[in-house]
Formats: structure tokens, sequence, C-alpha cells
């Protein structure tokens, strides 16, 4: 698969999670998405950026990112794209 090919799939999954409502999602793979979203995106392997430390939904968060951490970015957006795709099936969208 082509670079632009990827990041074509993953911007159009990025667009289809906006059609998953996001109270069907259990909130761990919403994290899950959350991280490989940053992974797949950051310029930087750096995940210790946020303003507020203390802020337990942000320590939620950075943990997701440090989950996954180790994946490529193109990995992380082809794992992004298949959960994606298996939360559209799942719900019929």
């Amino acid at each position: 698969m082509s670079e632009k090919d990827l990041n074509t799939l993953f911007d159009e999954a990025f667009a289809n999670a906006q059609l998953i409502p996001q109270e069907s999602v259990p909130q761990d793979m919403q994290l899950v998405l959350y991280g490989l979203y940053k992974q797949a995106t950051s310029e930087t392997s750096n995940p210790l950026l946020f303003q507020n430390p203390q802020d337990l939904r942000n320590a939620f968060k950075l943990n997701a990112w440090m989950q996954v951490k180790h994946l490529k970015p193109d990995d992380a957006k082809s794992e992004y794209i298949n959960i994606i795709n298996q939360l559209l099936k799942e719900r019929n969208l």
C-alpha cells in the first residue's frame, strides 16, 4: 500500500469516526483510538505535552498514547482504520 493510499484511508476513517455516536463506543476503545490517532499524526515521539498533567482526563489520554508509542505512524494509522471500519460494520453505518 502506498503512503498516499494509507493517508487517504486514514483521513476517510477519521471522517467516518464522526458518524459513530460517541456514547456507543466504550471509553476504553475511545482511549485506544485517541492514542492511535495521536501516534499516527504526531510529529514528535514525546507524548508528554499536556498543559495540566494533574487533569485526570489528560492522564488517561497520555496513558492511551503511551500504550501505542512503540508503533510507527503508518502502523498506528492502519490499526486506527481497522478499528473504525469494525465499529462502522458493527453499527451498520
